[in-house]
């Protein structure tokens, strides 16, 4: 798969998954509806019982009918067994595209939170998933999302692998309980900078490596610096092994920007399946 650049992110519409047509809601013309919002899923061929799932977040301007179609990604999910689903963000205000609403100091207009549990708990009773097996993960402006998903309901997914989007300041105090998280990001990342930066006034973006510390306290882990580093094709992985059982931290570099990197997907599913 070949890394993908802001613009195109997650929302490539030209990539068609194979065998699915337009699938919104699982071969529907529709995506799946709930109260507060709507979904897209698509689930692996063949494949029988409760399966686990991987629900993908959009970044700024797209949505998930963009997501379900990066053919690259999804293909390697489905091939691995896992259902594929894809929230929507809300509506932007000039109707291009979808974003995530969850800055700190910011009233929210929906609790996304809320809604991501929703969309998990739909996609499980109406297609038969296994609701504990879910990855929450998603790209830029939804990786921030995952990451305060993470933060404010740990225990809502199995996993968090957020890409190239953290927390915005303030950041958070503190979160609610002990995670697996895989952060991945890139040094050269201008638009989301490792370090962060303001995007307009009341508007900034927080630093990663702070960000990685509030983790590393979440897990209770009883090291500041990562006690271990591996090298995985692109990525150097610094991983925190002495935290609380049960617990998961790890943080993957690589040399590019803003992007879904090379890899990301099995890395992401491997990492996962090491529970």
């Amino acid at each position: 798969m070949k890394p993908l650049t802001f613009g195109l992110a997650w929302s490539v519409a030209t990539a068609f998954l194979a065998n699915t047509a337009l699938a919104d809601c699982n071969g529907a013309a529709e995506p799946c509806r709930i109260e507060n919002g709507t979904y897209h899923i698509v689930l692996p061929e063949g494949e029988t019982g409760p399966l686990p799932a991987i629900v993908l977040l959009h970044g700024y301007g797209g949505e998930g009918v963009g997501t379900i179609r990066n053919k690259g990604m999804v293909s390697l999910m489905l091939g691995r067994g896992y259902a594929v689903i894809a929230a929507d963000g809300q509506p932007r205000d000039n109707g291009e595209g979808r974003t995530w609403d969850f800055h700190p100091d910011r009233p929210a207009t929906r609790d996304e939170t809320a809604f991501l549990i929703a969309v998990a708990d739909d996609a499980a009773a109406r297609f038969g998933l296994q609701r504990d097996q879910m990855l929450l993960a998603g790209f830029s402006i939804g990786g921030s999302m995952t990451s305060y998903v993470a933060c404010q309901a740990p225990e809502a997914f199995a996993a968090y692998a957020p890409v190239a989007g953290s927390f915005w300041r303030p950041h958070p105090d503190d979160c609610a309980g002990p995670v697996r998280l895989l952060h991945t990001h890139g040094k050269a990342d201008q638009t989301v900078p490792l370090t962060g930066r303001e995007i307009m006034p009341g508007f900034v973006q927080g630093n990663v490596f702070e960000a990685m510390e509030i983790w590393r306290a979440t897990n209770g882990c009883s090291s500041a610096a990562a006690d271990k580093i591996e090298t995985l094709g692109i990525y150097t992985v610094q991983l925190w092994t002495n935290c609380q059982p049960g617990t998961d931290l790890r943080f993957a570099l690589h040399e590019g920007g803003h992007s879904i990197p090379k890899g990301w997907a099995q890395m992401a599913v491997d990492w996962f399946e090491t529970r």
